[in-house]
């Protein structure tokens, strides 16, 4: 194969990591950066992707979507659970809720402290989480003003969020005027990822900006079949275009497939189990265990309600409705479509025995699944719920050598007893805040769980029979020292083991964090990118943030209101 080096760096998949890095590494034009998208582009016109409300199409259609699926699920009645992933320029940014949640800043301590990553403490995150913003609400200690991403605070103007943020306290939970702020922990106005009206991927943000680069090549439809090596150097990749093999090489490879294709792509390559690997005929590049390990995700489901006053946003899924509905969004970029109204939630702790918050809830003003389809004909609302820090872990391994088969994906959900009783606390707690006074005027008939599921068992069964992923696969090719033999890449995002070869993207959390991933994923990639291009890592920025105290008044120190 010879040295030929046609690029500085590869990037393999073109989601929000790759995104990012496109952007950053081809900002300086000595870099000559190749960026394969095994999707399609994320064509301007196209009302799906750039819809905020128009979401349902894509997480159930196979032109923006790998349509991953999970192995049958032995605590979940056997059950196979959806796992939509992005296949499209933007990766899953182009299709997810657009839902902007950084996490808890206790989780990257966690990082920092439990597994020995110390350059990835919050302190030493937030300025990455800074640099990618524009917070249009504005700047100030934890938030950017100067960066590619548009941050939108969503409006919350039907009356059933005022309802909502009436009964968390009369629930006994505090509020915060910034989930992203100092203080995660309560009940809050969410920040969206959406910039007048439409989606703002990472896309959007980072890489149509600068796609006339000289610089930067983006080739779409292009599917990465392996890395190529000399010994343990990686030196290119192997793609197919139109169903033709070509052969791309580079001086770097960054894999940004995200926690199932990024391992995926490890293992055809032959960096993974050496067993395995021998099993399926693949010949070992080096053998890291630890590949496709450790998966890591969000499960959920629906609290759902009958609302006893018509003012959800139920007439909006009436097809009379949705030509005006329509014409708002596309010519005065307002209105139902404008939204992905999950504009408010929060974070609680389901007992006092953990540190930070355990539970993530979204309120929405209508009740609907994630597939569009509504439960009955009539307003309602609902909580969506799920336990934060699980102890669940799963894998990612793939079947054979063909490139188009996909992977073998198993979360293990509810395997564990912590899980277990943290779901009990979250549907206890979901009925406790709907149970409030603020709601008795609007709450009718609970239509999810429903009447039968009162006992704890009677709630895991619900749990195991309607429990679906919020779509947060992480923590593959986990980040760890070389010490830890389940890690897949060091601090600064090398594979071990190997050379020129990186992981980029939600695979390399060690652990999940509270909430969404998308906004940690930028975070990360922001941090890569300098560390790839050999920058000066961002000072550490010393903010305080908010932490129970379980010997005091779980308050903070000034009183917290909705802005």
């Amino acid at each position: 194969m010879g040295q030929q080096q046609n690029y500085d760096y590869i990037i393999v998949g073109a989601g929000s990591a790759g995104c990012v890095l496109a952007n950053r590494l081809s900002a300086n034009p000595d870099n000559k950066v190749l960026l394969l998208e095994a999707g399609r582009p994320d064509y301007r016109l196209d009302f799906r992707i750039h819809m905020p409300a128009a979401l349902t199409y894509l997480l159930t259609d196979s032109t923006y979507n790998w349509l991953y699926e999970s192995e049958p699920e032995p605590n979940m009645h056997n059950r196979r659970i959806a796992q939509p992933r992005g296949k499209v320029l933007g990766g899953s940014s182009s299709i997810n809720g657009m839902i902007y949640i950084r996490g808890n800043a206790l989780d990257y301590e966690k990082w920092a402290n439990e597994h020995g990553l110390k350059k990835w403490d919050y302190a030493h995150c937030l300025p990455y989480f800074r640099k990618c913003e524009t917070r249009l609400k504005g700047q100030d200690d934890y938030h950017g003003n100067n960066g590619p991403l548009a941050i939108e605070t969503a409006q919350c103007d039907n009356p059933l969020f005022s309802a909502f943020f009436d009964a968390t306290q009369q629930a006994g939970y505090p509020l915060t005027d910034d989930v992203n702020g100092y203080q995660q922990e309560g009940f809050g106005i969410f920040d969206q990822n959406i910039y007048q009206g439409r989606r703002h991927s990472a896309a959007r943000a980072y890489l149509h900006p600068v796609m006339n680069r000289k610089n930067l090549t983006v080739i779409t439809g292009a599917t990465t079949d392996k890395v190529l090596f000399e010994g343990k150097t990686a030196i290119g990749v192997e793609y197919r275009k139109w169903g033709r093999k070509k052969t791309a090489y580079g001086a770097e490879v960054i894999s940004c497939g995200g926690a199932i294709n990024s391992p995926k792509l490890l293992q055809l390559s032959g960096v993974g189990d050496e067993t395995m690997l021998k099993n399926l005929g693949i010949k070992p590049v080096h053998h890291l265990p630890g590949v496709g390990e450790n998966l890591q995700d969000h499960l959920e489901l629906y609290v759902q309600y009958e609302c006893k006053e018509p003012v959800s946003m139920y007439p909006a899924l009436k097809f009379h409705n949705q030509p005006k509905i329509g014409f708002d969004w596309l010519f005065r970029r307002k209105g139902a479509a404008a939204t992905n109204h999950f504009e408010a939630g929060g974070f609680v702790r389901g007992n006092d025995e953990v540190a930070y918050p355990n539970l993530q809830f979204h309120f929405l003003p209508l009740a609907i699944r994630y597939d569009g389809s509504a439960p009955n004909k009539g307003h309602g609302f609902q909580l969506h719920v799920g336990p934060m820090n699980t102890d669940v872990r799963g894998h990612v391994k793939i079947r054979s050598t063909n490139p188009d088969e996909k992977p073998e994906i198993f979360f293990n959900y509810l395997s564990t007893p912590q899980e277990r009783k943290e779901w009990v606390e979250a549907i206890r707690v979901s009925r406790d805040i709907i149970a409030q006074p603020a709601f008795d005027h609007l709450r009718g008939k609970e239509l999810s769980p429903g009447s039968e599921a009162q006992t704890d068992q009677e709630i895991l069964d619900f749990v195991a029979r309607e429990g679906e992923s919020a779509y947060h696969p992480s923590c593959t090719c986990k980040m760890g020292l070389a010490s830890d033999e389940m890690a897949v890449v060091d601090e600064s995002l090398n594979v071990h083991g190997v050379n020129n070869l990186r992981v980029v993207d939600a695979s390399v959390f060690p652990a999940i964090t509270n909430g969404n991933l998308y906004a940690p994923t930028i975070m990360v990639a922001e941090k890569a990118a300098d560390m790839i291009m050999g920058h000066t890592l961002s000072p550490a920025k010393d903010a305080e943030y908010y932490r129970y105290l379980p010997d005091h008044a779980p308050v903070p120190e000034e009183d917290v209101a909705l802005a």
